[in-house]
């Protein structure tokens, strides 16, 4: 393997923590973007947990393919691991993403891990807003998190409709976690 790829469909989008040589959207299929995983420690506690995105089977997902210099990939795979393995609520997969080219390219990408107590399911937009608000972890208030994520897709030209949904309900003066 002459390139290392790393995708990203979160956060990762937007601050990868790690050095890169080029950036392109792509494509995943088989795959799409949900706020699926319980959060425990970023955006909320085993007691009140939140919701982050993972990359759960079915559909596709349109997000960010960074090509790292192969020198730095053993680097880069330990920070992500480090970063994406903390409750092992995802796992390490080797994808093809179509690039916005239309090239097809091997990439790192992390999937959620359907059988892990974190999965937390397909919810419907009202079951996802009612655990979002109110939920806060070591990284700040879940309802932030969400929020933040949909401006920065918008930012990237990246549509995700059931998440902007979700974001719109979160924003509403007086949504709660008793909605």
């Amino acid at each position: 393997m002459d390139e290392f790829w790393v995708f990203g469909y979160g956060s990762l989008m937007w601050r990868p923590g790690f050095d890169y040589v080029d950036a392109s959207h792509a494509r995943l299929y088989g795959y799409h973007r949900a706020l699926c995983v319980r959060s425990h420690v970023h955006r909320g506690t085993p007691e009140r947990p939140g919701l982050v995105l993972g990359l759960d089977k079915g559909g596709s997902c349109l997000g960010i393919a960074f090509r790292v210099k192969m020198d730095h990939a053993d680097k880069v795979v330990d920070y992500l691991r480090a970063r994406e393995l903390v409750t092992h609520v995802y796992k390490e997969r080797h994808v093809q993403l179509q690039l916005r080219s239309g090239r097809r390219v091997p990439a790192l990408a992390f999937v959620v891990d359907r059988g892990h107590a974190q999965y937390a399911g397909a919810l419907s937009t009202e079951e996802a807003v009612r655990q979002v608000c109110g939920a806060v972890g070591v990284s700040g208030p879940n309802e932030e998190y969400v929020i933040n994520t949909v401006n920065h897709l918008n930012q990237m030209n990246i549509r995700d409709h059931w998440l902007e949904r979700v974001a719109s309900a979160v924003e509403r003066p007086g949504a709660s976690a008793s909605e």
